[in-house]
């Protein structure tokens, strides 16, 4: 196997994880989540948006998550191009700018520091696509 694929097929499989992941534990904790952000965004211009923008975030970390492990099992990481694979990968960079921007408001700037990594991950993951 090119060695292209097997870091498409990684960064793909990466955001599987990360973004499946924290969709579930939004959806199976909704109120611990939203408790945890009412209070992390307090002081911040979109406190009274907090519940709005949770859905709006678990939706983009869900379909990203989503298409990133439909791009793995259809095996779309193994062409160049705008395959699942790639859309989940560029979906989650969305996610990922999304929560960024939140970061910032909340004045959260270690926070925004390790966002910022998994972003150039899906930078240079769509790179290779």
């Amino acid at each position: 196997m090119h060695p292209d694929v097997i870091a498409r097929f990684l960064v793909t499989a990466f955001f599987a994880v990360v973004f499946l992941q924290s969709a579930l534990d939004k959806l199976l904790d909704q109120q611990g989540n939203l408790d945890y952000f009412a209070d992390h965004f307090k002081n911040s211009p979109v406190a009274s948006l907090v519940p709005r923008l949770f859905w709006v975030l678990t939706l983009i970390e869900l379909s990203a998550g989503g298409l990133c492990a439909l791009g793995l099992l259809t095996w779309s990481f193994r062409n160049r191009g705008m395959g699942v694979a790639a859309c989940g990968v560029a979906l989650s960079g969305i996610a990922l700018l999304s929560l960024l921007v939140g970061q910032r408001l909340a004045k959260d700037y270690a926070g925004a520091a390790v966002v910022a990594a998994y972003f150039v991950v899906a930078l240079v993951g769509l790179g290779w696509f």
